[in-house]
């Protein structure tokens, strides 16, 4: 059990350093699950969970940069420097970061979404140190050399490629261009073939510079840490990389805005000599921030979050004719998609899409029933609690949470939402999102005829 706390205390150094602001803001008991955040001087938060009764930790490093913060000519730049930050620093090559972690048998990798960018290592606790200065070292030692940003363009182009070669992957990206257009939310996160050909070493390193400042960053540790040790030896080194910056800086705050998508009734195909054709059927959706998506997580888990669901159900199980069907969310800080993806044959795409749209129209018109409802909040509780038992994900949770909503919320307050949920909270979402006319993107190898019925779907 844990509870909210606001304590905060100043920690001045006996070396006459500026001082830091420490908070505990989740209490849990005898410290277990126990959340604290520090606040440096120069605005890099460091914050951890402890959970002393586990062998690992893990040790990761949030960026407030994604791909939305791009301008068209530097799409894919964001991924493009994840990559580069492995490549070698000052004090380290790329073999040396690697091998420094595969020898204790820990794990290292890095991620790049729309919004964030996050480092990370997982390793036994004892080796939590060794984990501390590589991560710092590669996030503020990079060197960004011409030769590496040539020999990883041909790893990136490899990837993008190897995202080509999965419709049921590339769909997802054409349903973010279908509904925002050209815009950075619409773009893919690899970047195209073109804008990364013609991304040099100097326009990346003036990237890194301009979004990988420390009030732009969040320290995240979990597993069997102690705090105070932790942002010692983060401020350590970040000192030594000389790497904190101006002393009265403080944190940016979450993204803030009010994006809103108008697109309504917009078919993309693309025409692929695929064995499927792939589908995502949809909507907007919710902001991360909006109160509504506790409702909108227990539709979506109704409608389409497992094997008991209305679309597993409908298309798979009675009539046969998808093996993968499944709706899902995606929420960002000021906008949000909800989708209904299917794979099938490609004569088969009008009634797959026909039972999708009139399973989408019923909830609008009827909601769910109530034991729907309670098997939805249970399976989502279950499944939010089982995608939290190892320190990995919880470093995930606190670290997004930080960066995200400058806030943190306990496990037994998130199922504390989910279970407030009523029928009319998920008749009110439905009617608020599901009605909304919705847009379609197609990947397959459609023939002309079935092109031209696919407005149909969207009418």
């Amino acid at each position: 059990m844990t509870s909210r706390s606001s304590r905060a205390t100043a920690r001045p150094s006996s070396e006459g350093r500026a001082v830091a602001r420490t908070q505990t803001l989740l209490k849990g008991d005898n410290g277990i699950g126990t959340v604290r955040r520090t606040v440096l001087p120069g605005g890099l938060r460091i914050v951890t969970e402890t959970l002393p009764s586990v062998r690992s930790a893990t040790f990761g490093i949030w960026a407030h940069v994604g791909s939305r913060d791009e301008t068209p000519a530097l799409n894919g730049a964001t991924h493009y420097l994840e990559h580069l930050l492995f490549k070698g620093t000052r004090k380290r090559t790329a073999l040396d970061i690697s091998s420094a972690i595969d020898a204790v048998g820990g794990e290292m990798n890095a991620f790049t979404a729309k919004e964030y960018t996050c480092y990370y290592a997982r390793v036994l606790d004892t080796d939590l140190p060794l984990a501390i200065d590589v991560v710092c070292d590669m996030l503020t030692g990079s060197l960004i050399r011409e030769e590496d940003v040539d020999a990883e363009r041909g790893v990136i182009l490899e990837e993008i490629a190897m995202t080509e070669d999965d419709p049921g992957d590339c769909v997802h990206d054409l349903f973010a261009q279908t509904m925002y257009g050209d815009t950075p939310l619409g773009r893919p996160v690899l970047g195209t073939v073109d804008t990364i050909n013609a991304l040099g070493a100097d326009r990346i390193r003036r990237f890194y510079k301009k979004h990988y400042d420390p009030t732009h960053l969040v320290v995240a540790a979990a597993g069997n840490v102690d705090h105070n040790k932790v942002v010692r030896q983060v401020r350590a080194a970040f000192e030594k990389a000389g790497a904190l910056g101006r002393t009265d800086a403080e944190p940016i705050g979450p993204r803030g805005g009010a994006r809103r998508i108008r697109t309504a009734g917009r078919v993309d195909l693309v025409g692929r000599k695929t064995e499927q054709a792939h589908v995502v059927l949809g909507m907007p959706g919710l902001a991360r921030t909006d109160e509504r998506r506790w409702a909108l997580g227990v539709l979506n888990t109704a409608l389409g979050g497992g094997m008991s669901s209305r679309l597993f159900q409908e298309v798979r199980e009675k009539r046969g004719l998808a093996y993968s069907v499944y709706s899902y969310t995606s929420g960002f800080a000021d906008s949000g998609l909800f989708g209904v993806y299917a794979g099938c044959r490609p004569s088969q795409v009008h009634d797959v899409l026909g039972i999708c749209r009139a399973e989408l129209d019923k909830v609008v018109a009827e909601g769910l029933t109530d034991e729907e409802i309670k098997r939805a909040v249970g399976q989502l509780s279950g499944s939010t609690v089982l995608g939290l038992e190892d320190t990995g994900a919880i470093m995930n949770r606190i670290g997004k949470s930080e960066l995200c909503w400058g806030d943190q919320m306990s496990v037994d307050e998130m199922l504390g939402r989910i279970a407030a949920v009523t029928p009319d909270d998920v008749r009110a979402v439905a009617q608020d999102v599901l009605a909304q006319r919705p847009s379609l993107a197609v990947i397959g190898p459609l023939k002309e005829k079935q092109a031209a019925r696919l407005d149909e779907a969207v009418a």
